[in-house]
């Protein structure tokens, strides 16, 4: 496991753990005798940090749910390409070699034309 996946998995306590510290601290702050109208008002101020927390702990998962996703498509990108492009390579190998063949037969044929143009038998 390296550095990335550590700060990943910290990442979400974090937010989650931060969003608890903020209304732990608001509701002490709550019951410090304030007026209703005041408490009503940080009630809805912690509801939507509550909400926000949530709302970016999820964020976090469908960020990391995509990345993830992301990056087995480029592997397999990646792996198709170095397929397609070895296949190429050994297709081309291939067609030298048969080429080279081709080649060498057409050589010895002409070798020995002109042994046999240089060399005529008379009969």
């Amino acid at each position: 496991m390296d550095a990335k996946d550590d700060n990943r998995k910290r990442l979400k306590p974090a937010v989650e753990d931060h969003g608890a510290i903020l209304m732990a601290e608001a509701e002490i702050d709550q019951t410090n005798g304030a007026s209703p109208e005041m408490e009503l008002h940080i009630t809805q101020i912690l509801e939507k940090l509550d909400s926000f927390t949530n709302l970016v702990s999820e964020l976090l998962e469908s960020g990391k749910t995509m990345f993830k996703e992301l990056s087995n498509e480029f592997e397999e990108r990646m792996i198709t390409i170095h397929k397609e492009q070895t296949e190429k390579w050994m297709d081309e190998i291939k067609e030298l070699r048969l080429l080279d063949a081709s080649n060498e037969e057409a050589h010895a044929l002409l070798h020995n034309a002109r042994y046999l143009l240089q060399n005529p038998h008379v009969d």
